[in-house]
C-alpha cells in the first residue's frame, strides 16, 4: 500500500517554536508547499522573531512561545534539545487539544522524558521526530525551503501516538520531499550516536585539538581532502551540539567507548608492526565504507563540501524599489573588534559585518586570547584584554582577504613583546605592505615584508620599543594612517599624521569613543601613547560603500525609486553622493542623527538622466572603495566621465582600473584606462561575459550594470562577494535586480 499524499492546505496555522536553521527551512518549505494556511513562530532573540517576520519566514513572530501556538494545528518544535520541557511547560495552557505537535531533535529520548514530565497523560497528537539534515550555517537567513529534500526524517512514535496524527506528520514530511523511516526512541538514540554525534564530536575534538598546536595554521594549509572532509562538521553550531551531546549522554559515551576501543586496537597494530591487523583493520573499514555509500546514496547527509566557483548571471532590465538597510559599515567592523580587544572592560557591537573580511579581524584576537562571543545577527561582545593583555597566537595570522585587516594589525603587533606572522590568501598576498612597513620602523619596529614589492607575508619581530614620531603621508591612505596611530598607543610620546588630503577618519572617532585622547588640527592627528582604552557600545551604521551598489543601480534604471536606512556619513566617505549628485543624480539625504560618534542618515534615490563629469580630484579619497560602481554610473551617463588621481584603484583587491576597463570594453562601453584614472564614454552597456578576478566590489558593479544593458551580463569569480555583501544577491533580488547564482566545481 502507498504512502498516503499530504493535501495541501490540510493544516490552518502551523507553529514553529525555534527559528534557526532547521525551523526556519520548516516554515520555507511549508510556505513553498502550500502546506499551511498560516505560519506563526517564536524565538528566544527578539531581532531574530522580527527579522523572520519582515523577510516573510513566518506570518507573525511572538516573543512568547505560548502566543504563537495558540489555535495552531500543528506546533513543530525547532529548538535546542536542552529547552524540550520548558517549552512544552510554556505552550501547554495555550494548546488545543487536538494540536499535533513533532519536532526535530537529535535525541529522543530527552524529548519523550520531557514530555512525560509537563504532562499528565502524552497526547495523542505527540509524534517525536528528526530530520537528517543541516548546514554548517546557522540562524534564520540559512533557512531553505529544499533543505529536506531527498533526507531522511525518522519518527519516533510513542505508544500514546494516534495512528491519524502519525499519519500527518509522514505526509507532511514525504510533502516536503523527505524519505521518511520509523523506529523506537531507544534505538533512534544509538543509531544517530554512532552516526552522527560521535563524528561531530571526533571532529571538535580533532580541530579545537589541532587549533592549540604551535603550527595550526601551517596543518590547515597543507590538509588534504580527507581532512577537510572530516572535519567539515566541526564548523556546525556549537551550542546545538552541546546540548545534544548532554541530551544524549548514555549512548554517546557508549559509542565513544566502542571508539577507543578500536583506536586502542589500531593503535597496538602500529606500535607492534602489525601488518596483518592493520590490513584487517583497513580493508574492513574500506568494504564496510563502499557499502554504506551504495545504501545512502543521494540521501540523508549534505555532500562533501569543495571548493565552488560562483558566477552571476544577471538579466537585462528591471528597476530598484524599496526601503531597506545594506549590512554593516566593514571599516568600522574592523575597528570594533579591534579597538574592543585592546580596551578595557567589556564592549558590546551591534550591527557587525558577517562578512569574512571583518571575521578574520574577529579570528585573529581570538588566536590572541581574547574572549569574544559571536557574531549573532550582527551582536558581538568583545571581552578585552586592555593594551598589554594580548597573547601570542599559536600560529601565523591569517587574514584572508582583508587588507585592513593586515595593515592596522601591523600597527598593533608591532607594539607587542611576540613574534608574529601574518598571511593573506592569493590576493592579498599580492598587495603592497611596505606603505605600512616603512612608517612602523620609523618608530622602531622590526618589521619584514616579502619579495621586490613589499608583499604578504609579513613578519613581525616583538618586544622592540616604539617612539612616536611626526609622519607626512606620501599619499592618503585611511589604513596607513591608521597603522601608524594604533602603534602610537603603545609609542613613548605623540604620534602624529599628516596626511596629504582627507581619508576616513573611522579610527580617530572610535578612539574617542573608547575614551581616548585623539587631537585633531587640519590634516593633522596626533596621540600621545600610554593611555587606556574603555569599554563602550558600538552600533556599526550600514555601510555606505555596500550602499553604492544600489545608489547606482537606483540611478540609471529608470522607474527606480530606493530608500537606504540607516547609512553612515562619515565626512571623509561622502565622495560617492557628492559625485552621483554631480552626474545628475536624484538623491536626497533625510533623518540625520549621529550614532556612537558617526554620522548616520537615511538616503533616498530615484532614477534620473545622468550626465558625463570631470570628476574632482578633492573627492577621489572620499569615495576610493566606491569607483567601480561609479564607474557603471559614467557607462550611462550621457557623455565622458574622466578620472584622474586615483592610482590607489590600482593596488586594491584587484586592479580596479583594468579590470573594470577590461569589463566595460567587453560590454561594448569606450573604456580608456590611465596610469592613474579612466576615461568612460556613456553609451549603450551590451550583453557579455565579464571577470571580476575575485574581486567582491567589481562582481556587484557589474551586477548593477545589467539594469541598463541590453542583454545578459555573466560575471565569473564572485564568491569573494560574502567578504563584505553576504546576502547581496538576495537583497538585490528582493530589491528587483534580476540575479542567479551558479555553482561549478
Amino acid at each position: 500500500m502507498s504512502d498516503p499524499v499530504f493535501s495541501p492546505h490540510a493544516f490552518n496555522k502551523v507553529a514553529i517554536i525555534g527559528l534557526g536553521l532547521i525551523g526556519s527551512s520548516f516554515a520555507r518549505a511549508l510556505r513553498e508547499k502550500g502546506l499551511a494556511k498560516n505560519i506563526s513562530g517564536s524565538a528566544r532573540s527578539q531581532k531574530t522573531a522580527e527579522l523572520a517576520e519582515a523577510i516573510g519566514v513566518v506570518d507573525k513572530a511572538f516573543a512568547n512561545p505560548a502566543d504563537a501556538v495558540r489555535d495552531a494545528d500543528l506546533v513543530f518544535l525547532a529548538m535546542p534539545v536542552q529547552a524540550t520541557e520548558s517549552v512544552l511547560r510554556a505552550i501547554k495552557p495555550a494548546l488545543r487539544a487536538d494540536a499535533i505537535i513533532t519536532d526535530g531533535g537529535s535525541s529522543k529520548g530527552n524529548v519523550e522524558a520531557a514530555a512525560r514530565a509537563v504532562f499528565e497523560k502524552i497526547p495523542a497528537g505527540f509524534v517525536p521526530g528528526h530530520p537528517i539534515a543541516g548546514s554548517e550555517q546557522s540562524g534564520v537567513l540559512a533557512g531553505r525551503a529544499d533543505l529536506f529534500l531527498r533526507h531522511k526524517v525518522i519518527l519516533t512514535p510513542l505508544p500514546e501516538t494516534s495512528p491519524d496524527a502519525l499519519t500527518s506528520v509522514r505526509a507532511l514530511w514525504q510533502a516536503m520531499g523527505a524519505e521518511v523511516l520509523e523506529m523506537t526512541v531507544a534505538k533512534h538514540d544509538e543509531v544517530l550516536a554512532k552516526t552522527s554525534h560521535l563524528p561531530h564530536l571526533l571532529a571538535f575534538s580533532l580541530v579545537d585539538t589541532l587549533a592549540r598546536e604551535s603550527e595550526n595554521l601551517d596543518i590547515f594549509r597543507y590538509a588534504a581532502g580527507g581532512f577537510r572532509d572530516f572535519t567539515r562538521i566541526a564548523a556546525s553550531d556549537p551550542v546545538m551540539w552541546h546540548d545534544i551531546f548532554l541530551a544524549n549522554k548514555s549512548a554517546v559515551l557508549n559509542a565513544l567507548q566502542h571508539f577507543t576501543d578500536g583506536v586502542s586496537e589500531l593503535r597496538d597494530a602500529i606500535e607492534q608492526e602489525d601488518s596483518e591487523a592493520l590490513l584487517g583493520i583497513f580493508t574492513r573499514a574500506k568494504v564496510a565504507r563502499d557499502h554504506f555509500t551504495h545504501m545512502l546514496a543521494g540521501t540523508a547527509y549534505t555532500k562533501t563540501m569543495k571548493s565552488k566557483n560562483i558566477e552571476f548571471l544577471v538579466q537585462a532590465g528591471g528597476a530598484l524599489n524599496g526601503t531597506f538597510r545594506v549590512p554593516g559599515d566593514k571599516s568600522i567592523s574592523h575597528r570594533s573588534i579591534m579597538l574592543g580587544s585592546i580596551a578595557e572592560g567589556v564592549t558590546e557591537v551591534s550591527g557587525f559585518l558577517e562578512g569574512e573580511d571583518a571575521l578574520a579581524t574577529l579570528q585573529a584576537f581570538r588566536d590572541m586570547g581574547v574572549v569574544i562571543e559571536g557574531p549573532n545577527n550582527g551582536a558581538v561582545k568583545i571581552h578585552g584584554v586592555g593594551l598589554h593583555g594580548l597573547q601570542a597566537p599559536p600560529g601565523a595570522i591569517y587574514c584572508g582577504n582583508s587588507g585592513t585587516s593586515m595593515r592596522l594589525l601591523s600597527g598593533i603587533l608591532a607594539a607587542q613583546a611576540f613574534d608574529t606572522v601574518m598571511t593573506g590568501d592569493a590576493s592579498l598576498s599580492k598587495r603592497p605592505m611596505e606603505r605600512v612597513a616603512r612608517p612602523l620602523r620609523a618608530m622602531g619596529a622590526e618589521i619584514l615584508t616579502t619579495g621586490e614589492k613589499g608583499t604578504p607575508p609579513v613578519t613581525i619581530k616583538g618586544g622592540k620599543a616604539l617612539k612616536g614620531l611626526h609622519y607626512d603621508m606620501p599619499m592618503a591612505s585611511a589604513q596607513v594612517k591608521s597603522c601608524v596611530l594604533l602603534a602610537g598607543l603603545w609609542a613613548e610620546g605623540d604620534t602624529v599624521v599628516t596626511e596629504p588630503a582627507p581619508t576616513r577618519d573611522h579610527t580617530e572617532r572610535m578612539l574617542r569613543g573608547f575614551g581616548y585622547d585623539v587631537k585633531v588640527e587640519g590634516a593633522t592627528v596626533t596621540v600621545k601613547g600610554g593611555g587606556r582604552l574603555t569599554a563602550t557600545r558600538i552600533d556599526v551604521p550600514a555601510d555606505i560603500s555596500s550602499a553604492a551598489f544600489f545608489m547606482v543601480g537606483a540611478s540609471i534604471a529608470e522607474g527606480s525609486d530606493v530608500t537606504l536606512q540607516h547609512v553612515g556619513l562619515n565626512p571623509t566617505r561622502i565622495g560617492v553622493i557628492n559625485i552621483l549628485r554631480a552626474m545628475g543624480g536624484d538623491l536626497t539625504v533625510f533623518n540625520a542623527r549621529e550614532v556612537g560618534g558617526e554620522p548616520v542618515a537615511d538616503i533616498r534615490i530615484r532614477s534620473a538622466k545622468l550626465k558625463g563629469i570631470r570628476i574632482p580630484e578633492d573627492q577621489v579619497p572620499l569615495a576610493i572603495d566606491e569607483f567601480p560602481s561609479l564607474f557603471i554610473a559614467a557607462a550611462c551617463a550621457e557623455g565622458e566621465t574622466v578620472l584622474t588621481g586615483a592610482e590607489e584603484l590600482r593596488v586594491k583587491e584587484s586592479d580596479r582600473i583594468q579590470v573594470m576597463a577590461d569589463g566595460l570594453t567587453t560590454l561594448g562601453i569606450k573604456a580608456e584606462p590611465t596610469p592613474d584614472g579612466i576615461v568612460i564614454q556613456g553609451g549603450q552597456i551590451g550583453s557579455g561575459r565579464v571577470v571580476s578576478h575575485g574581486d567582491h566590489r567589481i562582481a556587484m558593479s557589474f551586477a548593477m550594470a545589467a539594469l541598463c544593458s541590453s542583454g545578459p551580463i555573466e560575471i565569473e569569480d564572485c564568491a569573494n562577494v560574502a567578504t563584505s555583501f553576504p546576502d547581496f544577491t538576495g537583497l538585490a533580488r528582493r530589491a528587483g535586480l534580476h540575479i542567479a547564482v551558479t555553482e561549478k566545481e
